[in-house]
């Protein structure tokens, strides 16, 4: 899903830069608003997931410092192993997620001093 973003990120900012004559401004807008509402539900997702797997690592990590044991120490690494590509993945999702707003922010404009609808 990220490179999905990066992708489709890259196609609206050529397109922005282009400005070619004649865009049906409304049409990239509303094709615009359903990727973001994609790229949004993508992202509850990963955040649900993610939290998740911080709950289970931190019930871990407690689990661990009251009861040492090697398979709860290891139960933990493995958690924090999984969470932290979790965690990395949110945050590109999140920030794709705000650029997709400015960039319907910029279509936005471009569609007003052209001064069409689509």
């Amino acid at each position: 899903m990220g490179k999905r973003l990066d992708e489709y990120l890259a196609r609206i900012d050529a397109l922005l830069g282009a400005s070619p004559s004649g865009t049906d401004w409304g049409r990239v807008l509303e094709e615009h608003l359903a990727q973001t509402s994609f790229f949004q539900h993508e992202r509850l997702v990963h955040l649900l997931v993610t939290l998740a797997f911080a709950l289970m690592e931190l019930a871990t990590a407690v689990a661990t410092i009251l009861s040492p044991t090697v398979a709860s120490a290891a139960l933990m690494v493995l958690f924090l192993v999984l969470l932290v590509p979790y965690v990395v993945h949110y945050y590109h999702l999140e920030n794709g997620t705000q650029r997709l707003y400015a960039q319907y922010d910029e279509l936005l404009r471009q569609r007003d001093e052209e001064g069409t609808d689509g």
